[in-house]
C-alpha cells in the first residue's frame, strides 16, 4: 500500500523536476505531485509525496521535514484523507471577493443557495452585502457631490 505525504510550504514558481531532484534518493519509490492554481499555473504553496512503504514514508519525514528547498522550509507529514461533505461543496472565499458557490452540488439551480431574492420595494429597506457597503457609501458620497 503506498504512503500519502503532504509537502507544504512551497514556493509559487519552480519546477516540479526540481521538487522531484530533492527526493531523488528514494528512485522511482517517491511520486511528486505539485498542486497548481488553474488560472495561473503557480503552486499554490503545496503537493504531495507518494512512497511506497511506512518506513520509506517515515525516513522522507524525518529527513526533508524542515529542510530548505528555494529559500523555504518545508513541511512534511502524513497526508490526511479527504473528507466528503461541505468542505468540498464550497471553494474557499478570499476577503473582499464574492461567494462561491458550487451549483452542481444543488442540483444545477441558477440561483445562490441560501439567498432570499431582493424584493424592488422600498430602496432603503434593502441592505447591502455588508462586505460591500463602505464601497457603496463612497460611490454614494461620488455621486451626490457630481449631481447637486
Amino acid at each position: 500500500m503506498s504512503i500519502r505525504l503532504y509537502v507544504g510550504n512551497l514556493p509559487k514558481e519552480f519546477e516540479r523536476q526540481e521538487l522531484e531532484a530533492v527526493f531523488s534518493e528514494f528512485g522511482d519509490a517517491a511520486s511528486t505531485k505539485v498542486i497548481t492554481d488553474r488560472k495561473t499555473g503557480k503552486c499554490r504553496g503545496f503537493g504531495f509525496v507518494t512512497v511506497k512503504t511506512e518506513e520509506q514514508a517515515d525516513q522522507l519525514i524525518e529527513k526533508f521535514n524542515g529542510s530548505m528547498f528555494k529559500e523555504t522550509e518545508l513541511k512534511i507529514e502524513r497526508a490526511q484523507p479527504r473528507t466528503k461533505g461541505k468542505e468540498e461543496e464550497m471553494e474557499p472565499v478570499s476577503s473582499g471577493s464574492a461567494p462561491a458557490v458550487n451549483r452542481r452540488a444543488k442540483g444545477g439551480s441558477s440561483k445562490p443557495a441560501g439567498r432570499k431574492p431582493a424584493v424592488m420595494g422600498d430602496p432603503e429597506s434593502v441592505q447591502p452585502d455588508p462586505r460591500w457597503a463602505q464601497e457603496l457609501e463612497k460611490l454614494k458620497q461620488l455621486l451626490q457631490t457630481a449631481n447637486p
